[in-house]
């Protein structure tokens, strides 16, 4: 199987979306609403939002092709939470269920913290689902860890994590 990771260019919304929906179909059928996570999934409603962030230049996307069909996405950016000033924030890392457990999205994570790395900063952190064991589990494994700050989203909790680079 021919594997491209690259940076996101102009044209590449439709597939970010295809990709963050059909993810979050499958990664959270069991942690958010059957509404909210209809609504979260609105193809063209992530076709939109990434061609905003395409066309500011906002943030930093890579997609990750396998045989030249999009599987993988991640976005990070500088940290949004105030407490988290200074810090880089993976702000999404997503793939399509047909391959989980087949390490692209560990390909994935590595070309983005030395990225994050190369960008100056010394620590990222994250927001995950606190149900979600799948993530949590990979991320650990990615050497984050979780902190005590928790906050509410889209009807459940999510907890943040962070690593340093």
């Amino acid at each position: 199987m021919e594997v491209l990771l690259r940076r996101v260019q102009p044209g590449d919304a439709p597939a970010l979306a295809h990709v963050q929906t059909e993810s979050w179909k499958a990664a959270f059928r069991n942690i958010l609403d059957p509404a909210t996570l209809e609504r979260c999934t609105d193809l063209g409603r992530a076709t939109r939002m990434y061609e905003g962030l395409l066309q500011e230049h906002k943030g930093n996307g890579y997609l990750l092709t396998l045989d030249g069909h999009p599987h993988c996405i991640a976005w990070w950016d500088a940290a949004r939470d105030p407490e988290y000033t200074g810090k880089a924030e993976l702000i999404c890392i997503h793939s399509l269920p047909q391959h989980w457990g087949m390490g692209y999205g560990g390909m994935m994570m590595d070309r983005v913290l030395a990225d994050v790395k190369a960008a100056g900063f010394s620590e990222i952190v994250l927001w995950v689902f606190t149900d979600n064991a799948r993530a949590r589990r990979f991320y650990e494994a990615k050497g984050f860890h979780a902190t005590e700050h928790v906050k509410p989203g889209l009807g459940t909790q999510e907890i943040c994590y962070i690593r340093a680079l």
